[in-house]
């Protein structure tokens, strides 16, 4: 199944560490299962697509934003999460385990 929602490594680590403990930090979730994820340049399904995620895969979630509502797996919602830079999935299709932001809003 593929889904039209957008939606993540090693971090070098700096003389004092910083970059190691805020990739500490940065929690992976799971993408629901059979699900094929679109991933996009922005929180919304009229942002390019970047790529797609293949099934089984889990992502981290370094903050989420507003965007385009999306109904998928995990109820409906507009909140998009950040997975890597410039790269966004519909939360729609990513199990956190609430209707709500787990993560610091983006921007």
């Amino acid at each position: 199944m593929s889904v039209d929602t957008q939606e993540a490594g090693s971090v070098d680590e700096g003389r004092d560490g910083l970059a190691t403990r805020a990739a500490a930090a940065v929690r992976t979730y799971a993408v629901a299962p059979g699900v094929r994820l679109n991933v996009r340049s922005g929180p919304g399904t009229q942002y390019n697509l970047i790529r797609q995620l293949p099934e089984g895969v889990s992502v981290p979630i370094y903050c989420q934003a507003p965007g385009t509502t999306v109904a998928g797996t995990y109820g409906t919602t507009n909140i998009w999460d950040l997975i890597d830079n410039g790269e966004y999935v519909s939360d729609a299709y990513v199990h956190t385990g609430s209707d709500g932001y787990i993560a610091p809003r983006c921007g």
